[in-house]
């Protein structure tokens, strides 16, 4: 079993290296087949030895072994990161068709949020291909499960789309297509859960930064990465958060 484990690691953290080249490259309007992975100073081709995930930053000591030039640690922790999260999700469902899709789904939240941070936008292109790449593993689950996903996407989409409105420019278009992207992996419970999972997050950050004077009221905060924590907390944990707070507030009412 420990061996399977490290196999689903490994698989995740290479998935991880095609991700950290979406990142970099759909802001970019880059394709991400050609040219083949290069040192973005120089322009020098990677070997194989240098694609390696995790392991390869650490053999070349974090920097370009042609140019010297300092290799970004988002790159390992990206790889890092997308293993562990592939790992949790085996060991929380298994081998199942689940499975295949919570993989589709954290991949799509790691691109999705990285960029958001970056450059405050969330590309539609990725929500689209994983509702497609997903479709086909929800309906293997059932066909109820695929219509409860497709009806807590437009459910979702449509709230979400009302408070942008309402807020006049404070949520972004983005955020909304990513909204109806949680409830379609998550279904009407899980994705509410993790929309309220997102906002309370990304409320609180909101406020510690401005009390700490990093943001104004003015400023443009990257809400897709909590609204991603909250769609992962509600994947790996989500019911044993809420019967918790069932358990909880049931016994305050008793």
């Amino acid at each position: 079993m420990a061996g399977f484990s490290f196999l689903i690691f490994i698989l995740g953290a290479c998935v991880g290296s095609f991700l950290n080249v979406c990142i970099y490259r759909i802001p970019a309007r880059e394709s991400l087949l050609m040219p083949p992975s290069h040192c973005p100073e120089c322009g020098s081709r990677l070997g194989i030895l240098q694609l390696i995930p995790i392991i390869s930053y650490f053999f070349l000591l974090g920097r370009c072994r042609s140019c010297r030039a300092r290799i970004s640690w988002r790159y390992p922790m990206v790889e890092g990161l997308t293993g562990l999260l592939f790992l949790l999700v085996w060991h929380v469902y298994g081998f199942s068709w689940q499975t295949a899709a919570a993989w589709i789904f954290v991949s799509v939240l790691i691109v999705v949020s990285f960029i958001d941070w970056d450059h405050y936008i969330i590309p539609d292109n990725m929500l689209l291909g994983g509702i497609l790449a997903g479709i086909p593993f929800l309906a293997l689950q059932s066909w109820t499960t695929l219509g409860w996903g497709l009806a807590a996407a437009l459910g979702y989409g449509s709230i979400m789309g009302l408070i942008a409105f309402i807020s006049k420019g404070g949520m972004g278009g983005g955020d909304v297509k990513l909204a109806a992207f949680l409830g379609f992996f998550l279904g009407p419970y899980l994705g509410g859960l993790a929309l309220l999972l997102g906002f309370l997050m990304g409320g609180l950050i909101g406020i510690v930064l401005m009390l700490a004077g990093k943001k104004t009221g003015k400023d443009v905060i990257a809400f897709g990465p909590y609204l991603a924590l909250g769609g992962l907390l509600a994947l790996l944990k989500g019911f044993d958060i809420i019967n918790w707070y069932l358990a909880f507030f049931c016994w305050k009412i008793l």
